[in-house]
């Protein structure tokens, strides 16, 4: 499962994402330190778990920090939703074709 936190740099919100972000995942008990966090022009915080905002965006859009931070409960929600999605197999190396 691929967890990505996108932050613009200096967001003041980021910190509440990052708690919200590590208590989900204290909750199901999953690891926390597989999180990519990403600083760029996206709309900040943004939490994507396999590519899909857990506000139900698109995790594109104007940079610049948001009002309206994804919550625990929402973070959570995704992450069940991923494990309870069939995960592809990893990629093969070439020595494996």
């Amino acid at each position: 499962m691929l967890i990505e936190l996108r932050t613009v740099p200096e967001c003041p919100n980021l910190a509440l994402a990052q708690q919200a972000l590590h208590d989900a995942l204290a909750d199901l008990r999953l690891p926390t330190d597989g999180v990519v966090q990403t600083a760029g022009d996206y709309p900040s915080p943004t939490v994507l778990i396999n590519g899909a905002d857990v506000m139900g965006g698109t995790g594109t859009g104007p940079a610049g920090c948001r009002l309206d931070l994804p919550t625990r409960e929402q973070i959570r929600s995704a992450l069940r939703q991923a494990l309870s999605q069939p995960q592809p197999p990893p990629p093969r190396s070439p020595a494996q074709h």
